[in-house]
């Protein structure tokens, strides 16, 4: 029976999927062969030797070691897509907040003491009118699940739309021109756009991917829009802007405490995945990863490993994470064939400098294969199932 460790509330719809009789749910850590998470931080965590996979019930994975787990053999996924309309939403929502004064304009109606407030309204409302966003031109800096989604709904609504991600592929920059220009210099985007929306993963690669330098290259009163993550943005460089009117206005999911003291903020506490609709299919999407894995080896939406996925055979599945450097395909085979044993099917992928190989077997075989297996140097993790 296969263990699963729940280290947040996770939806129904997905725990559901889980069979009775062959897994255990649970919130303890000590046995589980896999752990569902939202956003708990594991970073200082120690993972049993009995665990095999953790999901991020979710698409951000900067709250688990994804380096360690690799060196401990152990597959990290998320769930891309799963939460990309909820997010899409309330990033839509708060940049028509932002842009119409929402906020504020609220606060001061509520602050009317009078019986009949309606006078006092027509006389105020001139101070907290804003522009619409038809005709307004939005860069999408990252155009995938979310991102893609966004610039569809931005488009639909008469804006102009362009985009910037290096890691789209032709074809599927060829689906999505219908409705976005994507372009081949993030700076073109900088310099013409007046709204700019960021939807990538925050890694040391995109952390204060836009500070005072890619600021300072917009348009003055651009709006921004945050719905990734918080250090994406350089907190002091968008403060400075905010304070000096070069950015006219940020719509944030991740505030800082010096951007709650400006009006100029529109912020909401994390909210961007927080319906019951994107919590269930983030749950049923993770829990489906996580059976295939367990049961079958197969990957998909891992952020650590290749994508693999094998149809199986009648006979037992060898599974091996490792090191991908010459020769250790090589030593693979040539360890299960001194055994005398035949491989009917073997499928192999990379992924930087880790690897992932599944053999297929039509027999029975000892269980000193996977004892020698995992003694080589190399190999991260092996299992049979």
């Amino acid at each position: 029976m296969f263990v699963i460790n729940t280290y947040n509330h996770i939806g129904k719809a997905g725990l559901d999927l889980y069979s009775p009789e062959m897994y255990s749910i649970t919130e303890k850590l000590d046995r589980a062969d896999a752990v569902m998470v939202h956003s708990a931080p594991l970073h200082d965590v120690q993972f049993p030797e009995t665990l095999k996979a953790i999901v991020r019930v979710g698409a951000g994975v900067n709250t688990i070691p994804v380096e360690r787990c690799t060196e401990e053999g152990i597959c990290v996924f998320n769930t891309p897509g799963g939460n990309a309309n909820a997010v899409k939403e309330l990033a839509i929502a708060a940049m028509i907040t932002m842009v119409r004064n929402v906020p504020a304009a609220s606060a001061w109606v509520k602050s009317l003491k009078t019986p009949e407030p309606t006078k006092e309204v027509e006389k105020g409302k001139e101070v907290f009118r804003g522009p619409e966003i038809m005709g307004k031109k939005i860069g999408v800096i990252g155009v995938g699940a979310i991102g893609s989604r966004m610039a569809r709904a931005c488009s639909d609504l008469g804006m102009e739309v362009v985009g910037y991600d290096p890691y789209l592929s032709a074809s599927r920059k060829k689906e999505l021109r219908g409705f976005i220009q994507m372009l081949d210099q993030v700076s073109d985007l900088y310099r013409t756009c007046d709204f700019i929306t960021v939807h990538v993963p925050l890694n040391d690669q995109n952390r204060d991917m836009i500070g005072e330098k890619e600021i300072s290259q917009m348009k003055d009163g651009v709006y921004l829009i945050n719905y990734a993550r918080g250090p994406i943005i350089n907190n002091e460089a968008v403060v400075s802007a905010l304070r000096s009117g070069k950015v006219k206005g940020l719509a944030t999911d991740f505030p800082t405490s010096e951007q709650l003291q400006l009006d100029s903020v529109v912020a909401t506490p994390h909210l961007g995945a927080g319906t019951p609709e994107a919590d269930e299919n983030c749950a049923v999407m993770a829990a489906r990863q996580i059976m295939d894995y367990l049961e079958n080896g197969n990957i998909q939406n891992s952020v650590n490993l290749p994508d693999v996925s094998f149809p199986r055979t009648d006979g037992p599945r060898i599974t091996l994470i490792h090191r991908n450097r010459p020769g250790m395909l090589g030593t693979i085979t040539e360890t299960v064939s001194s055994y005398g044993i035949n491989i009917e099917n073997l499928v192999n992928r990379s992924l930087g400098s880790v690897a992932y190989t599944m053999l297929d077997f039509l027999d029975e075989i000892p269980a000193e294969i996977l004892t020698a297996l995992s003694s080589k140097d190399g190999i991260l993790k092996a299992r049979q199932l």
